[in-house]
C-alpha cells in the first residue's frame, strides 16, 4: 500500500474550466453517480472514471466524461470519496502556474509543503487502500452486471491513476473486473509493487515535469511493462506538463490545452481499441 511519502502541492494544482456538464447524477451500486450517456445511450462499452482528491463534483471530470460520452461511450463518474473530497477552492490557493512555481523562493515552497502536509495527509489516511479498493471492486461488479454492459474500461487521474492501476491486476472471478485501463500521471505508486501484477491492456500519460512521478520513476515502470509481452500497454510522456495537466491544465495556455486534448485523445483510442 502506499504510504503518501512524496506528496507535493503539484497534488492540489489546477484550474477550474468552463462550461456546463450535460450529464446527470443518479446512483450506483450505493454510490453518488454522474452519468454521462452517449448518443445511442448504449451502455455496451463504459468507462468508470475514478477522480482525483477534488471528487466527482469537480466540472473539469465531468466534462472530460462528456467528451468521452460523445465519443460513444457510457461514462460513470462515482463519488468514491463518500462526500469527502478536499475543496475545490485549492486549486486556485495552493498551487500556482508551472512558470510562477518555477521562481519561487525556497521559502515559499517549504511554506507550500507544510499547507499540503496538514491539509492532504490526514484526508490521504482517512480514504487509505483499504478503505477505497473495496469501494471501487464493489462499483466495477454492480457496473458488470447492468444490462447491456458488455466491456468497461477505468480512467484514472492523480490519486484516482494509481487506483486506475489497481484495477487492471485483473480478476480472477469469470467475467468480471475491467477490460483495459488509462491512468492518467497516477501519484502515490509502488513500483514495482503495484505494476508487476498488471495484465489489463494499460495505457499511461505522463506529464515530464511531474513531481510525484519523475522520469525515473517512469522509466522503470516502462521496463515493467515491457517485460509483459502478451498485455498491451503504453506510455506517452508530456513535455513541460506537470502533476494533473491532463484533467486540471489550463486552457489559456495554448501548450497546455494541446497537452490536455491529446491526453483526451489518447484514452478515446485507446479505449476504441481494446474495448471492442
Amino acid at each position: 500500500m502506499s504510504t503518501g511519502v512524496g506528496v507535493s502541492s503539484c497534488c492540489l494544482s489546477g484550474k477550474i474550466q468552463e462550461g456546463k456538464p450535460s450529464g446527470r447524477e443518479i446512483t450506483v451500486g450505493g454510490l453518488n453517480t454522474y452519468v454521462s450517456e452517449p448518443e445511442s445511450d448504449s451502455t455496451e462499452k463504459t468507462i468508470i472514471f475514478i477522480t482525483d482528491i477534488f471528487g466527482w463534483r469537480l466540472p473539469n471530470i465531468r466534462l472530460l466524461a462528456d467528451g468521452y460520452a460523445k465519443a460513444g461511450f457510457y461514462c460513470y463518474v462515482p463519488d468514491f470519496h463518500q462526500g469527502d473530497s478536499l475543496p475545490i477552492e485549492f486549486l486556485q490557493d495552493v498551487e500556482p502556474p508551472l512558470p510562477v512555481r518555477e521562481n519561487l523562493t525556497l521559502l515559499e515552497k517549504a511554506a507550500k509543503t507544510a499547507k499540503v502536509g496538514t491539509t492532504l495527509m490526514p484526508w490521504l489516511a482517512k480514504h487509505r487502500e483499504a478503505v477505497t479498493k473495496p469501494l471501487i471492486d464493489s462499483f466495477i461488479n454492480a457496473v458488470r452486471v447492468i444490462p447491456g454492459t458488455n466491456k468497461i474500461g477505468v480512467i484514472g487521474f492523480c490519486w484516482g491513476g494509481r487506483y486506475a492501476v489497481l484495477t487492471a491486476h485483473g480478476s480472477d472471478e469469470p467475467g468480471m473486473g475491467v477490460d483495459a485501463v488509462y491512468a492518467c500521471h497516477p501519484s502515490l505508486v509502488t513500483i514495482p509493487g503495484d505494476f508487476d501484477p498488471i495484465t489489463k491492456p494499460i495505457s499511461f500519460a505522463v506529464g515530464s515535469k511531474d513531481s510525484l512521478l519523475d522520469e525515473k520513476q517512469v522509466d522503470q515502470i516502462r521496463e515493467i511493462l515491457e517485460k509483459k509481452s502478451s498485455v498491451p500497454h503504453e506510455i506517452r510522456t508530456y513535455e513541460d506538463q506537470v502533476h494533473g495537466f491532463s484533467l486540471r491544465g489550463d486552457w489559456s495556455s495554448e501548450k497546455d490545452k494541446k497537452a490536455m486534448d491529446d491526453a483526451e485523445k489518447q484514452g478515446i483510442e485507446w479505449f476504441k481499441q481494446h474495448l471492442s
